[in-house]
């Protein structure tokens, strides 16, 4: 019985000091197998590729023998022959004969996967000796601008291309593989109560309108100033992040929770805890970070920080971060802490990567959100990206937000998934308030009444199913969001 050759190391030469894994004996009862038994090509190329060779010339001949295939011909060494009568590499190992050698053991077929898989495994290895020698490189040399940053996601990007590119990008999934996840998204649909697939943002009547957070999805969450689109976004973080401890603890693999990444560009990671206690705790937010609280309420929100200690919500508070840098970032958390969302305050403090003055606003908002959906789909986890509205809403008489509101809403809308607003009606109405005592005041009063702690959030664009309004209850003073009670107010339809 053939068994798998074990691993040779040499040195390369005196330009490359690394040792480099690789084992030529693997590489060629690889090729022998298959040029002795063609179909077991279909169970080795879903990884292996040409590159992954350490020969340049056993690499030429798995390409040759692929081609072959795809032309339904039989690759043998006499079919192989007249491809490579000019190959020198060929001619230096004794010529047509070499092809022929690779044939000479039959037994080689039954240890073709495991030589395939160690071919492969030692590619990995490989590209990551490239890595370190190229940041070894790049950190000593100082004649050029020295940037180390750049130089470290740079780093983490190639990393994240290492550890991934064991996955099979862009493999085509036959109907069976797709119906399977199809179902076992119904599955778990199902068993949260008939309404949610992805992951729950915290929020019933929102869940039952989008379905969950799906993965590879990216949602826009936006709004005017004052509407309450970081106190939503962060409830939903929350929420997601306390479902999956919750099940965690109690033993419960089918969660419809993940550990979150909140890279939050506008508010310090402290302020952003500060919010969640408040909610959790039920104190009035301003009251808490003025310290304007008695004892018991201290005494409660110990309580609930004791009880959120663990909670698997990672914050990153870095300002003037760039797209580039915040991608490899979630690179990193998706590698070491398993995350399985990630919400952004918001995309127009992300920076893209041109900032010359020829490059525009538009241009480089475009980029921004592209590069998010892109992340979305690689890391294959939603990413909720918050958005300011232009101030063309101020100057309607009815301020609900509509698509068109979207800064440089172009991109915006055309990567987006699903794009929610936020939309508080009280807000606007307070504004308005007539002189006390006017004949006026008392129908501004009894509105503001009707209106006091009604939200909406307007499903306005979704591509997995319908638009409309969802009714939400808004309590500023703890900056929470939460389901109507029933027979509450039901909101106008969004058209």
């Amino acid at each position: 019985m053939a068994t798998v050759p074990t691993l040779t190391v040499i040195e390369p030469g005196a330009q490359t000091p690394q040792r480099l894994p690789f084992n030529i004996e693997a590489e060629k009862a690889l090729l022998g197998a298959l040029l002795i038994e063609n179909r077991m090509l279909e169970e080795v190329t879903l990884q292996l590729r040409d590159e992954h060779f350490y020969e340049p010339l056993h690499g030429r001949i798995f390409a040759q023998i692929r081609r072959l295939a795809d032309l339904n011909m039989v690759a043998n060494p006499i079919t192989l022959r007249p491809l490579f009568d000019s190959d020198p590499a060929l001619g230096e190992l004794g010529g047509p004969t070499y092809l022929l050698r690779l044939t000479e053991d039959p037994t080689v077929v039954i240890a073709a996967r495991d030589c395939a898989q160690q071919i492969y495994d030692l590619a990995l290895l490989r590209a990551l000796v490239m890595v370190g020698t190229e940041l070894v490189q790049g950190a000593t040399d100082t004649s050029a601008e020295v940037a180390p940053m750049k130089q470290i996601e740079a780093a983490e990007e190639a990393l994240y291309k290492v550890a991934e590119s064991g996955e099979v990008a862009g493999a085509t999934v036959d109907f069976a593989g797709a119906a399977k996840k199809a179902v076992g998204m119904a599955a778990k649909a199902m068993k949260s109560g008939g309404h949610l697939s992805g992951l729950t943002t915290g929020l019933n009547g929102l869940n039952n309108k989008i379905g969950g957070l799906h993965n590879s999805d990216l949602v826009i969450l936006a709004g005017r100033p004052a509407m309450g689109k970081t106190a939503l976004a962060t409830n939903i973080a929350f929420a997601t992040a306390l479902r999956f401890k919750l099940d965690l603890r109690d033993g419960i693999t089918a969660t419809t929770g993940a550990p979150v990444a909140f890279f939050s560009l506008e508010m310090s990671a402290d302020q952003l805890a500060n919010r969640i206690l408040a909610e959790q705790s039920r104190i009035n937010s301003e009251n808490l970070r003025m310290g304007k609280i008695n004892q018991a309420e201290f005494n409660e929100l110990a309580r609930a920080a004791e009880e959120l200690y663990d909670l698997p919500l990672y914050i990153d508070d870095t300002p003037a971060l760039s797209i580039a840098a915040m991608r490899a970032r979630a690179r990193r958390l998706k590698r070491q802490k398993k995350i399985g969302l990630i919400v952004v305050d918001y995309l127009q403090l992300l920076q893209g990567t041109a900032r010359n003055a020829s490059e525009n606003r538009v241009a480089e908002i475009s980029e921004v959100t592209r590069g998010l959906k892109t992340l979305a789909k690689e890391l294959d986890i939603p990413v909720i990206a918050l958005s300011q509205l232009s101030r063309q809403v101020e100057n309607r008489e009815d301020k609900r937000p509509q698509l068109s509101d979207l800064r440089e809403s172009g991109t915006i809308e055309q990567d987006a998934d699903i794009v929610l607003f936020v939309f508080r009606e009280e807000y606007y109405h307070e504004g308005k308030k007539p002189e006390d005592g006017s004949e006026k005041f008392q129908a501004w009063l009894e509105k503001a009444d009707r209106l006091r702690g009604r939200a909406e959030v307007i499903v306005a664009k979704q591509r997995h199913g319908a638009t409309g309004t969802v009714p939400l209850v808004f309590q500023r003073e703890f900056t929470r969001f939460s389901d109507p009670a029933d027979g509450d107010w039901v909101p106008e339809p969004y058209e």
